[in-house]
């Protein structure tokens, strides 16, 4: 037999590609409306950037499906008088993987590329060699010779990113600047493309892809309360702790291809993770189980309390090297979770209400 090689879905890689830090998520705005819309029998936008796309199957109960767009990114600050660019971050940054770094700031005329730099080794003292720069001791270099030039094609509060774009590294395993959380994004919105075609659906579903959860879940507040879901699951990524140094008595064993995580914890209705681990062993899905003692820094915190609270779930998938402009992710995991959702959403039945 011919072997066939592992070709990811466009949708996913249009997304990875598309450059979206949390309150400029433009770019994955566009990538949603482009493939969800045609297939939505509704369809709605909203003030915080949110991509609301519904199948109203019987149309009870209510599903909301959530996978945030937004990505980590920088802001520009200060220009000083040699061109210089100074930034602040935006979301939650490990300060020692800043500098040495090709970045794109998204200007009107869609980027100008740069280098995020700082003094040479050679320049530092010992002291220095040993400390996390501070924020304000790296700069973008963008070539230009002075501040005059730099603001022709730069201002204050332009978004930046990391310029790395999607690669396979070997098989399923891919690496991309922004898997957390394009993966979820992706999944969520085709989970609804894939239940779009079933005939046989009670539940109404919303596919959310969410804005500014990387600075404090603020699209999913807004899109839940819109909503008003009898249940809720949120699709993001978690640690996969199969690499050197993770302490997994502390962290908790989980492989990059074990498959989907399914969090337990306050957070998790004790319905909707029985019925999602129901529906895994039905569908012979490999998964791994992750607990979790308090509100999940995800999406999933702020759904499960939407106005008289929504019956919430919180399917991850594994990723190493978190909030880098490196991830990697196996995406054949993220093919199991699609097909966990929509095991998920086809299995809901008029009544369900999550209560317990």
């Amino acid at each position: 037999m011919k072997k066939t090689s592992f070709k990811p879905s466009p949708f996913l890689i249009d997304l990875l590609q598309a450059r979206s830090p949390s309150g400029y998520e433009f770019e994955a705005q566009a990538v949603v409306d482009r493939y969800m819309e045609p297939i939505a029998e509704t369809y709605h936008k909203d003030a915080l950037g949110n991509r609301m796309a519904t199948v109203h199957g019987k149309g009870a109960p209510v599903l909301m499906l959530a996978g945030h767009m937004d990505e980590l990114g920088f802001i520009v600050k200060y220009i000083d008088e040699k061109g210089f660019i100074y930034f602040d971050t935006i979301g939650g940054h490990d300060r020692s993987l800043i500098s040495g770094r090709r970045v794109c700031i998204l200007n009107a005329k869609k980027g100008v590329k740069g280098v995020t730099g700082r003094r040479a080794i050679h320049m530092l003292t010992l002291e220095e060699r040993n400390k996390v720069p501070k924020i304000h001791d790296v700069w973008i270099d963008i070539g230009v010779r002075s501040k005059q030039e730099a603001a022709k094609l730069v201002a204050i509060g332009d978004p930046i990113v990391c310029d790395q774009g999607f690669e396979l590294l070997r098989g399923t395993i891919g690496t991309a600047r922004a898997f957390d959380n394009k993966a979820g994004c992706y999944v969520v919105c085709e989970t609804l493309r894939r239940l779009a075609k079933t005939k046989s659906l009670a539940a109404k579903v919303v596919a959310v892809a969410t804005s500014q959860e990387e600075i404090g879940t603020r699209g999913a507040m807004t899109s839940a309360f819109a909503v008003n879901p009898h249940f809720g699951i949120t699709v993001d990524v978690s640690h996969a702790t199969d690499h050197p140094s993770c302490n997994q008595c502390c962290e908790g064993a989980y492989t990059l291809s074990g498959g989907p995580i399914i969090c337990r914890g306050p957070n998790i209705n004790p319905c909707v993770l029985q019925q999602i681990l129901d529906c895994a062993k039905k569908r012979k899905i490999s998964y791994q189980i992750e607990a979790d003692p308090r509100p999940t820094g995800t999406d999933a915190r702020v759904l499960q309390m939407a106005r008289q609270g929504v019956a919430t779930g919180l399917v991850s998938i594994p990723l190493r090297y978190m909030h880098t402009p490196c991830e990697v992710v196996d995406l054949s995991v993220i093919e199991q979770t699609i097909d966990l959702l929509v095991a998920f959403a086809t299995a809901l039945k008029k009544g369900d209400d999550g209560h317990w």
